[in-house]
């Protein structure tokens, strides 16, 4: 037994020689969502230490901007350091026909694109994208003088949506697929060349792609959810930080036993993945920022009584 995998293609649409592809449609949803998402918050005074939130909404239009800049830029250069170094020093495309990968046809004639800068091709790594996120919400939270921690709480609460767009586009284009597996919901996921086209099929495997979208997306959005709206979580700034980061890692540490490692990665010991490896030093991070919320917490009801 297993489910038919339903063949979309990655291209949404064409507008003109301009090709608008699910995976980029993902970001923008993810980051448009999670705005809106993160505006209803900002609104809710009952969820913010003293009734106040960190930013006003006129910062947040402004915050997006650093943190869509540190979600691209960060998740490409950590993939590049952390998964396939080697692209790096590969060589330019050469100029010629126009089916050539690494080449866009504008007005101007065909415009030879660096492989580093080939996002079309797959090639974003998540803990990349935490550290983008990390630095531009840190840079922008020293340059206004609002609190870090707080400004972290507030897009950990918005992160599962990104993520959950994220992996429904690695989905639709057939990358990142599972180890092999007869299951009773096993797929085969389309072979491509350099060009898209089909030209084969795999063995039957895990949809990982999709257990992904449920626990590091819906799952995690729920219990953050839960955790900030009935248990007040981030009136302890940093704890919900930390609930994000322990519960991601969890979840990729979880189903990294059903993914496939990228073919160009090397065998580490003890059946250990990069996504387990980069996941581990969250999950410790994690843990220490809500036991460290939870002491100030404490700290500072004891001074209230004394």
């Amino acid at each position: 037994m297993s489910l038919p995998y339903p063949n979309i293609d990655p291209v949404a649409i064409h507008l003109g020689p301009l090709p608008i592809r699910w995976y980029s449609l993902a970001y923008i949803g993810g980051l448009a969502v999670g705005w809106w998402y993160v505006t209803r918050l900002l609104r809710n005074s009952r969820l913010w230490p003293a009734g106040r939130a960190p930013i006003t909404k006129a910062q947040l239009d402004d915050v997006i901007f650093w943190v869509a800049l540190g979600v691209i830029a960060g998740g490409r250069i950590g993939y590049l350091l952390f998964y396939d170094p080697a692209i790096l020093i590969a060589p330019w495309p050469s100029l010629g026909a126009g089916m050539e990968p690494g080449l866009i046809k504008t007005l101007f004639g065909w415009i030879r694109i660096p492989p580093a800068l080939m996002l079309w091709q797959g090639g974003m790594s998540f803990h990349g994208g935490l550290i983008g996120v990390t630095l531009a919400g840190w840079l922008y939270s020293r340059k206004n003088k609002v609190s870090a921690l707080s400004l972290g709480d507030l897009f950990a609460n918005a992160a599962p949506i990104g993520l959950f767009f994220g992996r429904i586009a690695n989905f639709i284009n057939g990358e990142l697929y599972g180890r092999p597996w007869n299951g009773p919901w096993a797929m085969s996921f389309p072979i491509k060349n350099d060009h898209g086209a089909i030209v084969g099929w795999t063995e039957l495997r895990h949809p990982s792609q999709l257990y992904e979208a449920a626990l590091e997306g819906i799952v995690l959005f729920l219990l953050i959810r839960i955790a900030t709206h009935r248990f007040a979580l981030m009136k302890k700034p940093g704890a919900t930080i930390g609930l994000f980061l322990v519960g991601y890692s969890c979840a990729r540490i979880f189903v990294e036993n059903f993914r496939m490692p990228d073919i160009q990665m090397p065998h580490f010991p003890l059946g250990l993945t990069m996504g387990m490896i980069l996941s581990f030093p969250m999950l410790a991070l994690g843990a220490w920022l809500i036991w460290r919320a939870r002491r100030k917490a404490l700290q500072a009801t004891k001074e209230q009584s004394s």
